[in-house]
């Protein structure tokens, strides 16, 4: 029986509740990925926590100071630190350096590309390495907030104060400027390649058609929208920032353009992470307040899968199978449930 079949209520939260194994890392926590199936926990200082199913825990040394930047495509995890080390970790926790800045500045924004491919940033400039191994460099107006590779071909989106500029590496052409007034944060594609959506500072985010430039507005947060995931298929995205997980329709030609989005799993408290489902119309949404939840997209069913606890959720992730969830929150009090 999956956890959103029809059965008692109680019995089913105690299911999922009881089946999580807990995971004292003992330092705070800033996100979580799966290499395979071993949950890395990036740490605000130095380490990577592996955690295996069976709840063991191997630490491996990635930075000689803070970590401030972590993605991961499911073989790597790419991390960008204070020491100006770029380094890479694979599943079996043997790190390889990629890019070491010459003044030791921040690397404070990472991207991954399919191909093998990376991007990072410094200060006002991007930087990509192509998967043969050749370097390019991109300056733009102001200090780069956030950085994606978009699903198809080979063009790299960098946000930054005042808009986002689309930028392809191996053309002559000019780089593509999308304007919109504010500072850019985060910045995603939409799967589909035909939108592009950042976090800004203000409570809000700001999305462009591709096809035509196109603005999309999405506002009336409450808060800074600090998390965003895309469901699978790409149909919505789902956000932090307000008590509800907002979730933005993205399935038709105008994305959510006229359209309000839909509110789901309603708390006296603010969504502070959230992660869909890979392969399920699922996604798990952590609080302000600890707690988490599984919430099924169709009818907002929810299952509980964390009690409410002093600290914020910070850290959230699923396996690419969909069978196992890691979380954490700002201390590393952290756990692992499987599916």
């Amino acid at each position: 029986m999956s956890a959103f079949e029809p059965g008692p209520e109680q019995a089913s939260i105690a299911s999922v509740t009881d089946r999580v194994r807990p995971v004292a890392l003992g330092a705070p926590v800033t996100s979580v990925h799966f290499l395979v199936d071993r949950a890395a926990f990036v740490g605000a200082e130095e380490s990577v926590a592996f955690v295996d199913a069976q709840g063991d825990i191997a630490k491996v040394a990635v930075h000689s100071g803070g970590v401030l930047c972590a993605v991961c495509d499911g073989e790597r995890l790419v991390m960008g630190g204070d020491d100006g080390k770029l380094v890479a970790l694979d599943a079996k926790g043997k790190v390889t350096p990629l890019a070491l800045d010459p003044k030791r500045r921040w690397i404070d924004n990472v991207a991954l590309h399919p191909d093998g491919a990376y991007a990072w940033s410094v200060g006002k400039t991007a930087f990509v390495r192509s998967a043969k191994g050749e370097e390019k460099s991109f300056e733009v107006p102001s200090t780069v907030g956030g950085l994606a590779f978009a699903p198809k071909g080979f063009r790299l989106a960098v946000a930054h104060y005042n808009g986002v500029t689309l930028w392809f590496p191996n053309m002559a052409a000019n780089a593509e400027f999308l304007e919109w007034a504010g500072s850019h944060l985060g910045v995603v594609f939409s799967p589909d390649n035909k939108f592009l959506v950042t976090t800004m500072h203000e409570p809000a985010l700001h999305g462009w058609r591709l096809a035509d430039s196109r603005h999309m507005r999405m506002t009336g947060y409450p808060g800074r929208v600090r998390s965003m995931s895309w469901s699978a298929g790409g149909k919505f995205l789902a956000t932090s920032g307000a008590d509800t997980v907002i979730m933005w329709p993205f399935a038709s030609k105008d994305g959510p353009m006229g359209k309000e989005p839909a509110m789901l799993a309603p708390l006296p408290a603010r969504v502070s992470v959230v992660a869909c489902h890979p392969k399920q119309d699922i996604l798990a949404a952590g609080y302000s307040d600890g707690t988490i939840l599984m919430v099924r997209l169709e009818d907002g069913a929810e299952i509980l899968v964390r009690r409410r606890g002093p600290v914020p959720v910070a850290a959230l992730a699923w396996n690419a199978k969909g069978t196992l969830l890691a979380f954490a929150d700002e201390e590393g009090d952290a756990g692992m449930l499987e599916l």
